[in-house]
């Protein structure tokens, strides 16, 4: 199997149905690949890939690794290491597929077992709070991933983060774990603040702190990410 047909568009199958999966495919679908299937195993999995994904069949994950030419793991970070070692034990990885996982804290390490078999490996991680709705693709345009991937095909995975419609910057594989603890930090310290301001806002008697709240923490996170970067102050 060829990972980069003469056209440039992949048979791409999505492994997992959470809030990220469906999001990406329908990213790649809107830039012209070929959605071949997705897997979800729970009603509410597979609710959301109807919704983000229709017509796009679900289907168990080894026939959905025979059919693409591009596999998208994107399953919880815990699960990433025996899926793709079964898989690799099954034999289902292929020469000259190009295989992507999401995961935060992973390099391409993770992916050994299928690039033992000639599989492509490519770490593509978006950094954004996906909600698994439409709301996500336009929230994809004004967002980063990290990249890590071999040299050689780094250029594949920095076009496919183009092709989500995000920016990409390359992370190096070393340095995969302490990017995850910036994410981790970035996003559980604001989170745990916000649900005590609400629920102190709540006590006062507001009916909608999430909207009083709204505009203030959006002006104070850009405020401070410009601050923390040493740009200079809006004119």
């Amino acid at each position: 199997m060829s990972g980069a047909p003469r056209d440039g568009r992949l048979g791409v199958g999505i492994v997992g149905a959470g809030r990220v999966g469906p999001v990406l495919g329908a990213a790649l679908g809107g830039a012209g690949h070929a959605l071949v299937g997705i897997s979800a195993v729970s009603d509410e999995s597979r609710d959301r890939a109807e919704a983000m994904l229709p017509r796009v069949p679900v289907l168990d994950v080894p026939e959905l690794v025979e059919r693409s030419e591009l596999v998208l793991l994107a399953v919880p970070d815990a699960e990433l290491p025996g899926l793709v070692a079964g898989l690799a034990a099954i034999g289902a990885w292929q020469p000259g597929q190009l295989v992507v996982h999401t995961a935060p804290g992973e390099g391409t390490g993770v992916l050994a077992p299928a690039a033992v078999a000639g599989a492509i490996p490519l770490a593509i991680h978006p950094a954004l709070a996906f909600t698994g709705t439409s709301l996500d693709l336009v929230r994809l345009r004004e967002s980063w991933c990290a990249v890590t991937a071999p040299a050689p095909v780094l250029p594949i995975a920095l076009a496919l983060v183009v092709e989500l419609g995000a920016e990409p910057v390359v992370v190096a594989e070393a340095h995969r774990a302490a990017y995850a603890e910036a994410i981790r930090i970035a996003t559980a310290a604001p989170a745990a603040a916000l649900a005590e301001a609400v629920a102190e806002l709540r006590v006062l008697g507001v009916e909608q702190p999430g909207r009083l709240l709204g505009s203030l923490v959006r002006s104070s996170v850009e405020n401070a990410l410009q601050a923390a970067s040493g740009e200079d102050e809006p004119r």
